[in-house]
């Protein structure tokens, strides 16, 4: 019989083995997704102060009118062009992704490519 797969632990193990070479910088700081089961929350971090320069999630008030009633690529779309003009109106346009340990794969890459339209450079 296979032992039990901890999907948290794997999915941490992952982020440690991106995050040795994903490294956020003053001139182009750190795209980090979080995804829970419920919720996906993005965030511009700069490594160098570890400090939050931008942020946007599901759960953020000014969003939350805007997501009512959408399936969570679609939630996830709103906040990756959420953060990306955010981020933007800060005079970030350079970033450098980071997955969080999760696979490039639906919401992740929705948000990404929304990020991406609304013109984030990664």
């Amino acid at each position: 019989m296979k032992p039990e797969v901890n999907r948290h632990k794997a999915r941490v193990r992952r982020h440690v083995h991106v995050r040795k070479t994903v490294v956020g910088t003053p001139e182009r700081p750190r795209l980090n997704v979080f995804r829970s089961l419920n919720h996906i929350y993005a965030q511009v971090i700069d490594d160098s102060i570890g400090h939050t320069l931008v942020s946007a999630s599901t759960v953020d008030q000014e969003l939350r009118a805007q997501l009512t009633g959408l399936k969570k690529t679609e939630q996830a779309q709103i906040v990756g062009k959420a953060v990306a003009e955010r981020a933007l109106a800060q005079g970030i346009d350079k970033v450098v992704f980071d997955r969080g340990g999760n696979r490039y794969h639906g919401r992740v890459k929705a948000l990404a490519e929304a990020a991406r339209e609304a013109g984030l450079d990664f």
